[in-house]
């Protein structure tokens, strides 16, 4: 048999999801975080990128309000984006499936904007909101704090 892949999840620099993330309007914009451990995935379809996450870990030594939660066993998704909304349900649950059981962390959390987003696609794949977070200005960039939910994957 001779087979051809419709789509593929690869794994790409964060420079290259950061031009994707500017180029679908990301709210959030490229990930630019001092800590250094980022991880990036595309999903192509026919050799074309139409969705991003990116994997980073915790900003802070704990998340959520929850000591139970820290950067030793919690990575976070900082970012999930489409080239159309309808495929951020896909890539979630690819990484969800594929690419968070090999990073060898228990849990997983992700931020979702409280004014922008109704959490659906987090709940729906089976993620738990656990917490409620406001933050404060970004003193890198400049940007407002959001108010975000916290989404946990166990």
């Amino acid at each position: 048999m001779n087979f051809m892949p419709i789509a593929a999840l690869v794994t790409i620099e964060l420079a290259e999801a950061n031009q994707l993330l500017i180029a679908w309007q990301h709210k959030m914009g490229p990930v630019c975080r001092p800590n250094g451990y980022e991880r990036s995935q595309v999903l192509l379809h026919n050799g074309d990128p139409v969705a991003v996450t990116v994997t980073s870990s915790l900003v802070r030594q704990n998340v959520g309000g929850r000591p139970d939660l820290t950067r030793e066993n919690t990575i976070e998704l900082s970012r999930l984006c489409a080239a159309r909304p309808s495929l951020c349900r896909v890539m979630l649950r690819l990484w969800r499936e594929m690419v968070f059981p090999a990073l060898g962390y228990t849990y997983a959390i992700s931020y979702q904007d409280a004014d922008l987003h109704t959490g659906n696609t987090y709940r729906f794949d089976g993620w738990q909101r656990v917490a409620y977070s406001h933050s404060g200005t970004d003193t890198r960039s400049g940007r407002k704090g959001r108010n975000k939910w916290i989404w946990l994957l166990e």
